[in-house]
């Protein structure tokens, strides 16, 4: 999906990558990340955000919960949009600061006392319950925590696993029990998906959800609540902040931004962001009618993928589908031709969208390629620990 973008642009990350790999310094099923890329996308993206009066909070499940990742992204955009907890444990650690907790996915109740301490900008809840929960953590410490309505999807907006949500219908019945809680300040809105790309145009476009997250805000504001926000978040990039910031939208949350991985980067090879990520394997074996079989790992369903290089010979080769259901433990090849030479042991780099934190890879971080000066700074699992 990215190899022909990450080729043109970023080159010398593919070099870096293979040499790791050919010297084995990292193993198979490892995405190289390019720490320079990644801070030179996060001052984008801070600077067009500033320009905007809009506020980022960023996030990190699609390069592996990084620490050194999320230090250099925190030195241009301070605040986060945690996941779940354990990647907002990884994040406060690193030093970055909480903005948004539980937007796709509520915070446990048993964990929220230990999350309202790092004084969190906001806190997302889908129900009634959990505004109770926070309401209830905050005043054990002597706070009150600001939570932004999460809305119920439009109709056939909401991906699989990601439902729940006030519905519009309910808004004001909810925002009335919630008035009455002492410990949570409705502070704004929130909906998921607000923006996706476009294919056929080629540019960032609203979702109902964003819609259903305006009318939400001004209806919120009817009941005198000030300074709402609105958080939309999904598709942020350089190319979407001015949608953004021209519907009324205050704050953005920038993932595949940060790697220049986003739909657009991959039908638009000029957009502002680098790629700033490779995924590396190698050939394990060939079978009989000569396909070859890369070792997996990190083979996401949604990746897209189409090619492979292989960088001894400099062959590409097209990647074979694969059903999602089914364990990566390899993923195919088309057989090369005769004069295309391929061995076990072959690195294999390729380049697609990915969720880090949902895969078996391991992470390797270098640094100085802006300078050609190539380092690795360190191998890190999908979660962020060190090897």
């Amino acid at each position: 999906m990215f190899l022909k973008t990450v080729l043109a642009r970023n080159s010398g990350l593919v070099d870096a990558a293979a040499a790791l790999h050919h010297q084995g310094e990292i193993p198979p099923d490892t995405y190289v990340m390019d720490l320079d890329a990644v801070e030179s996308n996060a001052a984008l993206l801070a600077a067009e955000a500033e320009r905007l009066s809009l506020t980022l909070w960023f996030v990190v499940k699609q390069f592996g919960r990084n620490p050194e990742l999320i230090r250099a992204v925190a030195r241009h955009i301070p605040k986060y949009a945690a996941i779940d907890p354990p990647e907002a444990r990884v994040l406060h650690a690193s030093g970055a600061r909480a903005g948004n907790l539980g937007h796709l996915m509520q915070i446990p109740r048993r964990t929220l006392d230990e999350m309202l301490a790092w004084r969190p900008e906001t806190v997302t809840v889908y129900d009634a319950a959990n505004a109770h929960a926070v309401s209830a953590a905050a005043e054990r410490l002597g706070v009150v925590q600001d939570v932004l309505v999460r809305l119920e999807g439009a109709p056939g907006s909401v991906y699989p696993g990601q439902e729940g949500g006030v519905p519009l219908s309910r808004l004001d019945a909810f925002a009335e029990t919630v008035e009455r809680l002492p410990g949570v300040r409705i502070a704004g809105v929130t909906a998921f998906p607000c923006v996706l790309c476009d294919p056929p145009s080629n540019k960032p476009q609203a979702t109902p959800n964003f819609d259903l997250a305006l009318t939400a805000r001004e209806l919120l504001a009817a009941r005198g609540h000030t300074g709402l926000k609105l958080s939309a978040p999904s598709a942020t990039s350089i190319a979407s902040l001015p949608l953004l910031a021209g519907l009324g939208a205050t704050h953005g949350e920038p993932g595949h931004s940060l790697t220049g991985t986003t739909p657009l980067h991959a039908l638009d090879p000029h957009q502002p962001e680098q790629p700033a990520y490779v995924y590396v394997s190698e050939v394990a074996h060939t079978l009989a009618d000569g396909r070859p079989a890369l070792y997996g790992g990190g083979f996401y369903a949604r990746a897209d993928i189409k090619n492979a290089l292989l960088p001894r010979t400099g062959v590409r080769l097209p990647v074979q589908a694969a059903p999602a259901e089914n364990i990566d433990y390899y993923r195919l090849l088309d057989a090369p031709t005769a004069s295309q030479q391929v061995r076990v042991g072959d690195t294999a780099v390729l380049a697609f969208r990915t969720q880090i934190f949902a895969t078996r890879s391991n992470v390797a971080v270098v640094s100085g390629l802006s300078s050609r000066q190539p380092r690795l700074l360190g191998l890190y699992d999908a979660l962020g620990r060190p090897f």
